[in-house]
């Protein structure tokens, strides 16, 4: 039988920490799926992520919503293998759906700055939505240029540099079920 406590797995050992559990993720993830099922009932839902990082939270939530949804993926990068926004946003993907008078929920792992979540709201408002709200899995407490007005938050977490449960750096890390934070003699090397 397997391990499940990830001793195991070599990525564990450059984590400073692990901030979220498995058990952690889906409860939280669970407790949002329901959160988001008494809200939009009988309304046109869709759900919309921004790739990669947030596509296993994105899979996990939508299994959890009880009522009938589609769903679609927008691309859009700040990042560029590093652990801070370069600042400008480069939209790789557009959504492939119509959107126009659908009640639009933009699922995302982590607001950092702000940036990319802004410039993917911009984008998805010239498609005329009924209406337009996030959903985000981590909150990064920190202060920010653009103000970014979040429906539901999974974890309120300090400003440290994260990995896990999508999220990469260096587009490692994507596997491990947890959150944890990531050594920083691993991305100031």
């Amino acid at each position: 039988m397997a391990k499940t406590d990830g001793s195991d797995n070599q990525l564990y050992g450059n984590l400073t920490s692990v901030m979220y559990s498995q058990a952690d993720l889906a409860k939280r993830t669970h407790e949002l799926g329901e959160e988001i099922s008494r809200d939009y009932k009988g309304r046109p839902l869709v759900l919309i992520n921004i790739l990669k990082g947030g596509i296993v939270f994105l899979a996990d939530l939508m299994r959890t919503i009880t009522i009938p949804h589609a769903f679609d993926v927008v691309g859009a990068s700040s990042y560029r293998g590093g652990t801070s926004t370069s600042g400008k946003v480069t939209i790789t993907k557009d959504a492939d759906l119509d959107l126009r008078g659908k009640d639009l929920l933009l699922v995302e792992d982590i607001l950092d700055t702000g940036v990319t979540l802004n410039v993917v709201c911009e984008l998805l408002l010239i498609q005329q939505p009924a209406s337009l709200e996030i959903c985000c899995l981590l909150n990064k407490k920190r202060e920010r240029k653009l103000k970014v007005p979040l429906k539901y938050v999974g974890f309120e977490i300090p400003d440290e540099f994260v990995v896990g449960y999508g999220l990469d750096y260096k587009e490692q890390y994507r596997n491990l079920p947890c959150i944890g934070i990531l050594k920083p003699e691993v991305y100031s090397a």
